[in-house]
């Protein structure tokens, strides 16, 4: 059984001391690649230095995440373009608008995301999206810009029914994480409606453990959890979501490479 994680901060502090420890726990649970998501121009060197460490296996995003959008917004975004004009990313990410923790910068955000997409699409490259208690604007601006060739994921999906329709419609994929195990998180509800080939797994780790391990450090091995919950919500077998949700992830990014 092989198992994508396709959104992984393996490169932060939470990481540093077993990091080698962490990649062979997830590759003997059949987790072989980790799409690491850009935070910041804080976090690039980190992110990189991983990927160049396990080539094919950590493979940089590049972005800036909705939450540092503040005052020197332009100074980011200028990094960002730099870095993807100088080497190779999988993706442009994670980007998008998060109202929860200040919407004190909402409009740069926008700003932000649109400039952002408009990279992704003039590199061919997906996007991965952070739409936290802003899932329908997210969608909005997508739609703005979703010309046929405009491809990714709405990670952590979180959303309706209505949403996930939105979002297939745009031809765009979902990532399901360990918010799946939670009992209020709602998706036992709306996963049955959506076909798995919209379907992509993630961590989010070191954040959104699954249960068991709600509270503690996430990791890539606890996936497995993920795929177990899914299959018992979709009544599916476990290696089918597995299979086609790499199947999905292979197909998203293989086709930027």
């Amino acid at each position: 059984m092989t198992i994508v994680d396709t959104h992984t901060h393996l490169y932060l502090e939470e990481f540093k001391v077993d990091i080698d420890e962490v990649l062979q726990k997830a590759a003997a649970e059949g987790v072989e690649q980790f799409y690491l998501p850009n935070v910041d121009s804080t976090s690039i060197d980190d992110l990189l230095n991983l990927a160049d460490r396990y080539p094919g296996k950590c493979i940089p995003m590049m972005g800036l995440h909705p939450c540092y959008v503040k005052e020197n917004a332009a100074d980011e975004l200028k990094l960002v373009q730099d870095w993807l004009q100088k080497r190779s990313f999988a993706a442009v990410g994670e980007i998008g608008l998060d109202y929860y923790w200040d919407k004190t910068f909402v409009p740069q955000q926008k700003d932000a995301f649109r400039q952002q997409i408009s990279w992704a699409l003039e590199l061919n490259l997906p996007i991965v999206i952070h739409s936290r208690d802003s899932m329908q604007d997210c969608i909005d601006i997508v739609k703005e810009y979703q010309n046929g060739k405009l491809r990714g994921i709405f990670h952590c999906f979180g959303g309706s029914v209505e949403e996930a329709k939105q979002i297939i419609d745009l031809g765009f994929l979902m990532g399901i994480g360990g918010v799946v195990t939670y009992k209020k998180s709602g998706l036992a509800e709306v996963l049955p409606s959506i076909p798995l080939e919209y379907l992509v797994l993630e961590t989010d780790a070191p954040y959104l453990s699954p249960v068991p391990f709600r509270g503690k450090r996430n990791e890539p091995s606890y996936l497995k959890y993920v795929v177990e919950k899914m299959a018992e919500i979709m009544q599916r077998p476990v290696e089918e979501i597995a299979a086609q949700t790499t199947m999905n992830a292979e197909k998203l990014f293989g086709s930027s490479k």
